[in-house]
C-alpha cells in the first residue's frame, strides 16, 4: 500500500421496522455536508472488521455483531487518493445515537428512501447488496 491509499471499512446497519420491514441508518456528515453509510479509516494494526465495528459506534452509538460481508467500494477521495472500503451487514441490537463532530445526524430509512438520500451511488450500491442478503 502506498501513501495515497487510504483502506476503511464500514457497515450497513440495519434494524426491523414497526411493520416487519427493513430501516438502514444513513448518516449525515457535517464536514462533508452529505448522507453517508456509518465508516472510517483502520488505525494502525486494527483489521478491517475490528475498524467496521469501532466506526459504527463511534460514529452512531449503535453496536451490533457484523453479519455477511457485503461488498468493497473503490474510488478517489476528495484528497486524490485511492480509496477502498470494506463493508460488512451489522444488525444494531443496542445503543443510542448521540451527535457528535463527526456525525450531526442520523435518520432510519426504508432501503429505497436509504438509497435516495444517500449522497454516493457506491453507497446506495452497497444497500442494495444488504437487500440481497436478506432476502436470502
Amino acid at each position: 500500500m502506498t501513501d495515497a491509499e487510504v483502506r476503511a471499512a464500514g457497515a450497513v446497519v440495519w434494524r426491523r421496522a414497526p411493520d416487519g420491514g427493513v430501516e438502514v441508518l444513513v448518516v449525515h456528515r457535517p464536514r462533508y455536508d452529505d448522507w453517508s453509510l456509518p465508516k472510517g479509516k483502520l488505525d494502525p494494526g486494527e483489521t478491517e472488521a475490528e475498524a467496521a465495528r469501532r466506526e459504527v459506534a463511534e460514529e452512531t452509538g449503535f453496536i451490533g455483531e457484523l453479519g455477511p460481508e457485503l461488498t468493497t467500494t473503490a474510488y478517489t477521495d476528495q484528497r486524490g487518493r485511492s480509496k477502498t472500503v470494506r463493508y460488512w451487514a451489522m444488525e444494531a441490537v443496542d445503543g443510542a445515537f448521540v451527535p457528535n463532530h463527526e456525525v450531526d445526524e442520523i435518520a432510519w430509512l426504508a432501503p429505497g428512501r436509504a438509497g435516495e438520500r444517500l449522497s454516493y451511488a457506491h453507497d446506495a450500491a452497497v444497500v442494495d447488496h444488504l437487500l440481497d442478503h436478506l432476502r436470502g
